[in-house]
C-alpha cells in the first residue's frame, strides 16, 4: 500500500481546534470502506475522496462585530468504474449501512452510463510514493477573540489615514481543509492545509465622488501574514489615491499591470492551456504547443511543492505525484495541464494536475502559479513611457478563451514621462492575448502573496478606450 504521513501528526497548541478535527483516521477508514464496498458491489475499479472543511470568520464595521460564524463539515465522494463506464456519487451521511447502499447505487449508475474510452484510474507507476514536507498546517490557529482583534486593528489603521471617510468593513478568518484519497489500486494519501487571512475595504470622498479600495493578506501560517495595521493602512492609502479620477481619450499606449492584477494574465494563459479545453478544441492555444508565445526570457511556472504555498500538495486528485512544471519555458509553451482522462484523449501522459470535488470526476487545474521576475525595477520598466496607463484594478471578465480576444474594464493611474500622475477610472483596455503575450515584460518585484503571482508587467500597444 502507498501511504502518506498524515498531517494530523503536527503538534497542537492551546489555540488549536479540537484534536479530532485534525485526526483524519476516521475519514481514511471511511474512504477505504467505500472502495471495498464498491468492489463487492461489482465495480472493476474505484476511488473515494473524503473532504474536511472547518472555518471561522469575523466581520467588523465601525468597531462592532457585524457577523461571526463557524462551520464544520465532512463530505465523501465515490467514483466507480464498470468497464469503460463511470459514475460519481457523494454524501455527508454515511451512518448505518449507507456505505453499502452508496456503493450499490454508484455501480448501478455506472452500468447504464455511456462508454468513455478515456476514463480510468491512474497507472500505478505514476502514483506518489514519497511525500515532501510542505509545512501546510499551522498548529496554533487563532481564537475568535484574536480574529476580532485583527479585524479591528486593520479597520482602525485604515480610518487613521487622512481623507478616509468611512469603513466598508474589515474581516479576519481562519480555517483547515483537507482531503483523503483511497484507490482500489492501493493508493492511500491524505493532507491537511490551514489558512488565515485579514482584509480591509476603505471609503473616501463624498456623494458621487466616493471611491473605495482594499487590501488583504492570506497565508497558511499566521506568522506569514502581514500585520493588521499594515493591511489597514495600505487599504486607506490605496483608496485616497483613487480620489478625483479623470477620464482619458481613447488611444493605444503601453499598459503596466500592478502585481495585484498582473497575475490575471498568467491565469488567462493557463486557462487556455487546460487539457480539457484543448481536447474540446475550444482554446485559442489548441495548436500552439511548443511554439514561441513570449519573449525568450519569460518563464511561467506551476509549483505544487512550494513550502507553505497556498495551493501546495504532494499528490493530485488521482494520486499522481505532483511536480514543479514550467508551463512556459524561455517563452515557449511547454505543456498542457493534464489529468489522466485528458492525457489519454490527447495521447499524452498526465502532468499531475487533476483536481476534484466529492461530486465530480477529476479535471485539470493549476496549483501555485507564478511569472518569474525580470531584471529591471518597476520604475525602469516605466521610464520610457511618455503616455501610458498603470492598472491597479480590473472589472468584469471579458476574455474569450476560444478566440483570445481581451477586453476588461479597468482603473488605475495615468503615466506621463515615466511617472504616475492622476487617477483614471471608467476605461476599458482591449487587445488580443497573443499580442499581450508577445510584448509582456516583467519587472523584478515578484513576491508570493496569492495563488497566482506575478511582478509588475508592461504590455505594449493596448487600446485604452475612454471618452
Amino acid at each position: 500500500m502507498i501511504s502518506s504521513p498524515n498531517a494530523s501528526s503536527a503538534t497542537t497548541a492551546s489555540k488549536t481546534p479540537a484534536s479530532d478535527l485534525l485526526d483524519q483516521s476516521a475519514l481514511s477508514t471511511l474512504a477505504q470502506r467505500l472502495v471495498e464496498a464498491a468492489k463487492r458491489a461489482g465495480a472493476d475499479a474505484a476511488d473515494a475522496v473524503a473532504v474536511r472543511g472547518v472555518s471561522q470568520g469575523v466581520d467588523i464595521r465601525d468597531g462592532q462585530v457585524e457577523e461571526s460564524e463557524r462551520s464544520e463539515g465532512d463530505d465523501v465522494g465515490l467514483r466507480v468504474f464498470v468497464g469503460k463506464r463511470q459514475a460519481v456519487v457523494s454524501t455527508n451521511d454515511v451512518g448505518g449501512d449507507n456505505v453499502a447502499k452508496l456503493a450499490e447505487r454508484a455501480v448501478a449508475m455506472a452500468r447504464i452510463a455511456p462508454d468513455d474510452p478515456y476514463v480510468g484510474l491512474a497507472d500505478a507507476d505514476l502514483l506518489a510514493r514519497h511525500f515532501a514536507a510542505l509545512d501546510l498546517l499551522d498548529p496554533a490557529m487563532p481564537s475568535t477573540a484574536e480574529l476580532e482583534r485583527r479585524a479591528r486593528e486593520a479597520e482602525v489603521a485604515a480610518l487613521a489615514v487622512k481623507g478616509v471617510t468611512k469603513s466598508n468593513g474589515a474581516s479576519a478568518s481562519c480555517g483547515i481543509g483537507g482531503m483523503v484519497l483511497v484507490t482500489s489500486t492501493g493508493f492511500h494519501g491524505s493532507y491537511l492545509r490551514s489558512s488565515q487571512s485579514i482584509s480591509m475595504t476603505a471609503i473616501a470622498g463624498e456623494g458621487t465622488g466616493m471611491e473605495r479600495d482594499y487590501d488583504f493578506t492570506s497565508a497558511l501560517h499566521g506568522s506569514d501574514l502581514l500585520a493588521p495595521d499594515v493591511v489597514g493602512k495600505s487599504a486607506g492609502e490605496r483608496t485616497i489615491a483613487r480620489l478625483n479620477p479623470r477620464k482619458v481619450e481613447t488611444q493605444k499606449v503601453p499598459v503596466v499591470f500592478d502585481p495585484r492584477v498582473a497575475g490575471s494574465l498568467v491565469g488567462h494563459l493557463v486557462g487556455a492551456a487546460n487539457g480539457a479545453s484543448i481536447a474540446r478544441k475550444s482554446s485559442f492555444l489548441k495548436d500552439k504547443l511548443g511554439q514561441q508565445l513570449f519573449d525568450a526570457g519569460v518563464q511561467i511556472v506551476d509549483d505544487p511543492l512550494r513550502v507553505r504555498g497556498l495551493r501546495s500538495q504532494a499528490f493530485d486528485a488521482e494520486g499522481v505525484a505532483t511536480r514543479k512544471t514550467a508551463i512556459v519555458k524561455d517563452g515557449v509553451l511547454a505543456t498542457w495541464l493534464l489529468d489522466c482522462a485528458t492525457a489519454r484523449e490527447l495521447g499524452l501522459e498526465t502532468t499531475g494536475h487533476a483536481h476534484r470535488g466529492v461530486s465530480s470526476s477529476p479535471s485539470p487545474g493549476s496549483y501555485n502559479l507564478h511569472l518569474e521576475a525580470g531584471r529591471v525595477t518597476p520604475k525602469q520598466l516605466m521610464s520610457g513611457i511618455s503616455q501610458g496607463f498603470y492598472v491597479t484594478d480590473l472589472i468584469g471578465s471579458g476574455v474569450n478563451g476560444v478566440t483570445g480576444d481581451y477586453s476588461r474594464g479597468a482603473a488605475g493611474f495615468w503615466i506621463e514621462n515615466g511617472e504616475l500622475t492622476y487617477a483614471v477610472s471608467e476605461v476599458t483596455i482591449a487587445g488580443h492575448l497573443f499580442d499581450i503575450f508577445k510584448s509582456m515584460a516583467p519587472a523584478n518585484d515578484l513576491s508570493f502573496r496569492y495563488g497566482v503571482n506575478a511582478p509588475t508587467v508592461r504590455i505594449e500597444g493596448l487600446t485604452v478606450a475612454g471618452r
